[in-house]
């Protein structure tokens, strides 16, 4: 059995230049970087060349950086079935974050667009039904954040929300919940 042959940047490189830069080999993953006008038409190239080949997306999602700006950035995992490659793109992201859709080149890339759009808020430009996957519509906020409140905002349906009373914390010896007329034990 022969081993795998590598992934080659170069074809990638040659064919857009300085506006994707190789970000190097991390445990078997290559990684390039791309600009939000680029994400279309980089991703399309990848699944379309022959020699590529990568026809398997597995992932997309989102980070938040905050403080930093760019705040945000989208992050694209793909595999070649043919060529055994993972790669992953990552895609920096202002705010509000914004990137076109790339729903036309996978079509499984619309329940991972949806997933990125409900945790983080990244707008996916042209996704043909962008709308929230886990949260409900009336839902307020992004839960993944960094800025996100960590007991959720208050609302009806989360009285102890940020300004609420602290949740009800478990005795980690029995597992039980503490009776209404005993303190939290830790607290």
């Amino acid at each position: 059995m022969s081993a795998r042959k590598p992934l080659d940047p170069a074809p990638i490189l040659a064919r857009f230049g300085e506006r994707v830069a190789d970000l190097g080999l991390t445990h078997g993953v290559h990684a390039f970087a791309a600009p939000p006008d680029l994400i279309v038409g980089f991703c399309r190239f990848l699944k379309d060349d022959s020699t590529l080949g990568f026809d398997f997306l597995s992932d997309i999602c989102g980070v938040d950086y905050h403080p930093e700006t760019p705040r945000f950035e989208a992050v694209y995992h793909l595999y070649s079935l043919a060529n055994k490659w993972r790669i992953r793109i990552k895609c920096r992201l202002g705010d509000p974050p914004e990137v076109p859709s790339v729903v036309s080149v996978w079509r499984t890339a619309n329940w991972h667009e949806r997933e990125a759009w409900d945790m983080y808020g990244i707008r996916f430009a042209g996704h043909p039904d962008l709308r929230r996957i886990y949260m409900w519509e009336g839902f307020e906020g992004f839960p993944q954040r960094k800025d996100f409140p960590l007991r959720g905002y208050k609302d009806d349906l989360n009285p102890y929300g940020a300004e609420g009373k602290p949740p009800t914390r478990p005795d980690l010896a029995t597992h039980d919940p503490p009776k209404e007329d005993e303190p939290t034990p830790g607290a």
